[in-house]
């Protein structure tokens, strides 16, 4: 890729690609009055050579324009450092830039802010690029092909925007798409040929300051908000653009042509989804972590849509039966007092404490009110990860009440023993029948203690109570793993990311953090579908043909599964894992890039009624 170059100084010495990059920052930039340490430093850094055809690379560090693909040129490296200062950047910030050209710049800008999102009018243009950011590592540059002119308002507001491309106007799409305080740099112009930079600083949702910083010269900015194409151009198709390896290049165009996308969770058409559920009784909606926002406001939509359209009675979540019982006293306006309990207050406690839960408790609540008390829909916790702890409760009780009972219930809660470590394995054990089932053992278990009920109630009410429940969890725990490898009249969601942030702790117990979510890795499904560009969209894995195969999404590849606990050093190690996408779900629903939900603070609930079921 050519690592030396002529020096321009002394014909016939040859200079090293990084020698003359720094004495380019040094004599043409920084000598010129560029003073940002931080866009010293990344223009530094930046190969420019590699973003140029083969035969001007030794022309790279001269500090003038030079000509690509498209009719087009890359910024002399002075102005891609003076725009760059102009937006005043502090580090971590989101950025967008109209006019990818060959990618130099928005690489430039990705070596100090956190996200660069770059658009391109020309699609072989923004393909190349696109194609070079990938192969440099530049991971956290996004293209796009498309209309400049209208920003990339699916990632917006921005920090700032710079464009490289001179306009008639400053276009609204992009003024809109700035956070009050950001800075958007771009060369205005009545004329083509000669424009003035300005920089516009958003000072609230309406007031806006501009200041003139230099004359320049750039190509037109063309588009809906600049200037006209020439005649018989049409407008390029919105279309991201993430190159993969070449032989699955093939299967992320498959995908894209399959995915159904949506603008957002809120306008999202679920009609067709309705349609693939059909006469499912049970729709399991699954997720790549337990803390992202985007998650649980999808499964909301999805579930209010089940219940509004479809007649679905209960929801039941994964979290302890006692706290999800104070949210049903709630949603279902149940007169008898409620427990005494804050839900959902232990670890983790911002799984189900959240706004986004918060606002489907509320909608339930008001959606109940508007039917009669028999069809008021119900909110169930499933959790039954305490089986063995529920056995142990059982046999205790019972070993002090009824020693002799106890005996048989320990021979009957036996046939389990084996399967202790993992109880999945007994449901899949018991399908296949290669173990007998322990349905008949725990269901005596259960109905032995209830015969006894008086007696038992009679030495200690409380102590019974709880025992009794136990002996029911366990025989709906044994029931529960036993059914779950069958899949009958069951449609299974599940969910997925390529970045963004997430709600997690480091270690078990620990406090809540918002992380940042490392972009998915190569060979992993996340990755194909980052590649296909699309922000969002649903896909139906149960139908046939050669996208679902063992030549497409069949073979197994890497998934990512977060969590409650998030250790992005050990990613690979800790939240990988080999998985068949069509054989673990029915439908995957992709959100490129997702943020952490909003835990519920004390402030937020003080001063609410009693049968709130969050609490103080």
């Amino acid at each position: 890729m050519g690592s030396v170059a002529l020096n321009p100084d002394r014909p016939g010495e040859v200079k090293s690609f990084p020698a003359l990059r720094a004495e380019m920052v040094k004599r043409h930039i920084a000598a010129r009055g560029v003073r940002d340490e931080l866009v010293l430093e990344a223009m530094g850094k930046v190969p420019r050579e590699l973003f140029l055809p083969a035969k001007l690379r030794e022309f790279a560090y001269e500090d003038s324009p030079l000509p690509i693909a498209g009719e087009q040129t890359i910024s002399q490296p002075y102005i891609v450092a003076f725009m760059a200062e102009a937006l005043m950047l502090k580090g971590g910030e989101k950025v967008l830039e109209i006019g990818a050209g060959s990618g130099y710049a928005a690489a430039v800008l990705s070596e100090i802010a956190a996200d660069v999102y770059t658009v391109e009018r020309l699609g072989p243009l923004a393909e190349e690029a696109a194609a070079t950011l990938t192969e440099l590592g530049y991971d956290n540059v996004h293209v796009l092909h498309g209309d400049g002119t209208k920003g990339w308002p699916e990632h917006a507001p921005y920090d700032a925007i710079v464009v490289a491309a001179g306009g008639p106007q400053v276009p609204e799409a992009l003024k809109e798409q700035l956070k009050i305080g950001g800075r958007l740099v771009i060369p205005v112009g009545a004329d083509q040929r000669t424009q003035e930079l300005v920089r516009v600083v958003r000072l609230s949702k309406d007031e806006f300051r501009s200041e003139d910083i230099a004359d320049v010269r750039f190509v037109p900015l063309i588009g809906e908000e600049g200037w006209a194409a020439a005649k018989g151009e049409t407008a390029p198709a919105r279309r991201a653009l993430r190159p993969v390896a070449p032989d699955e290049e093939t299967l992320v165009r498959n995908i894209a042509d399959a995915a159904e996308s949506f603008p957002s969770i809120e306008a999202a058409d679920l009609s067709p989804l309705m349609e693939r559920i059909g006469s499912a009784r049970v729709v399991l909606l699954g997720e790549a972590t337990h803390g992202t926002s985007e998650f649980y406001r999808m499964r909301e939509r999805i579930t209010r849509d089940l219940i509004v359209k479809k007649g679905f009675r209960f929801v039941a979540i994964e979290a302890d039966w006692p706290d999800a019982a104070r949210v049903d006293h709630y949603v279902r306006h149940f007169q008898y007092p409620p427990s005494e309990w804050t839900a959902f207050a232990r670890f983790p406690t911002w799984m189900w404490r959240n706004t986004e839960v918060r606002d489907f408790v509320s909608w339930l609540r008001k959606h109940n009110g508007t039917v009669e008390n028999t069809t008021r829909v119900a909110f169930h916790g499933l959790d039954l990860y305490s089986l063995y702890d529920s056995i142990r409760s059982v046999l205790n009780y019972l070993d002090e009440v009824d020693p002799a009972s106890a005996r048989v219930a320990r021979e009957r809660y036996g046939c389990l023993t084996p399967w202790q470590r993992d109880p999945a394995t007994y449901g899949h054990a018991a399908l296949t029948g290669s173990y007998p089932t322990c349905e008949s053992d725990v269901a005596h278990a259960l109905t032995d203690l209830l015969a006894k009920r008086r007696a038992y109630a009679e030495h200690d009410g409380e102590r019974f109570l709880d025992a009794e429940q136990n002996a029911r969890l366990v025989a709906n725990a044994e029931r529960y793993y036993r059914i779950m490898y069958y899949g009958a009249q069951a449609y299974l969601v599940g969910f997925g990311t390529h970045s963004g942030t997430v709600a997690a702790a480091s270690d078990w117990g620990g406090p809540m953090e918002v992380k940042t979510v490392r972009p998915s890795l190569p060979n992993s499904y996340e990755r194909l579908c980052h590649a296909t560009g699309l922000p969002r969209f649903m896909l139906g894995l149960r139908g046939p043909g050669d996208l679902c195969g063992p030549e497409g999404l069949g073979r197994e590849r890497l998934e990512r599964a977060i969590g409650v606990i998030y250790r992005p050093e050990t990613e690979l190690a800790s939240h990988y894992f080999q998985a068949s996408l069509p054989q673990q779900f029915d439908e995957y629903i992709w959100f490129d890039d997702t943020r952490a939900v909003t835990p519920l603070e004390t402030a937020e609930i003080a001063g609410l009624p009693d049968m709130y079921p969050f609490g103080v």
